[in-house]
């Protein structure tokens, strides 16, 4: 187990302005984690799903928030061994599941997408809200960040003429199931930050579309416009939270 007392000292001296404060913030106004909760957290392996656990393991033990959270890995059909995130959900008592897939044979072998990224998003939402239902709980954590929320927002606009993005947190009528992403108001360096210096697990992305995405050329655009509007970020959620409210939603 980790040393409890030194994490108590990090979390009063350092986590709350660096990130626990917003996170806190989020979880509060979006009403996202209610005392009794059974929350499935997706653990890829990824910074971002690896800060999620880490950050939910500090609310849950520093904080007056009541819930119960578990990791699903989806092996997805790459290969990979997740041996460094079992050790570490061990290590923090976390409970921690393989749920194998033959997701990359559907999208890569059967399919064979040549944009593979929304059917594979697809199918790893339902493979994880499979499980979600099966290990009983009611709600299912991703660790979308700010930039995400942004690029999102982004991609919708420039290839589909929309303006929407995903939500904080949405109720999924046919599953019963909520959707919640308490890293919201977290810059994906502040993510990138916490996973370094806290040793955080991190897996490859054996996913030969990675770094030639759609997405991945949004990425690059906002990084590009922050450099000349270093708030940027800040500024579209602002105005993303005025003019959506607490429910965002399509407008046209």
């Amino acid at each position: 187990m980790p040393n409890t007392r030194a994490l108590q000292r990090k979390v009063r001296r350092n986590y709350g302005k660096w990130f626990l404060t917003k996170v806190k913030r989020a979880v509060q106004k979006y009403r996202m984690i209610d005392a009794g909760d059974r929350v499935l957290v997706g653990a890829s392996g990824g910074k971002d799903s690896s800060a999620l656990l880490y950050i939910l393991w500090l609310l849950k033990n520093f904080s007056p928030l009541k819930f119960e959270f578990e990791a699903v890995f989806l092996d997805l059909g790459w290969g990979l061994d997740p041996a460094p995130l079992a050790d570490f959900c061990r290590e923090y008592g976390i409970p921690f599941h393989v749920e194998p897939t033959v997701i990359k044979a559907i999208v890569f072998d059967y399919r064979k997408e040549e944009h593979p990224c929304a059917l594979c998003s697809h199918l790893r939402r339902g493979a994880l809200h499979q499980v979600a239902q099966r290990l009983g709980c009611n709600k299912v954590a991703l660790g979308h960040h700010l930039d995400d929320l942004l690029e999102t927002f982004l991609l919708n606009w420039l290839y589909n003429g929309r303006f929407y993005t995903f939500s904080p947190s949405t109720y999924l009528t046919r599953s019963g199931l909520t959707v919640i992403r308490p890293l919201i108001y977290l810059r994906e360096a502040t993510v990138e930050a916490l996973t370094r210096k806290e040793n955080l697990p991190v897996l490859a992305n054996p996913c030969p579309a990675a770094g030639h995405t759609r997405r991945q050329e949004v990425k690059e655009l906002v990084g590009s416009l922050a450099v000349r509007y270093p708030y940027i970020r800040e500024r579209f959620l602002v105005a993303w939270e005025e003019l959506w409210g607490e429910r965002p939603k399509e407008i046209f």
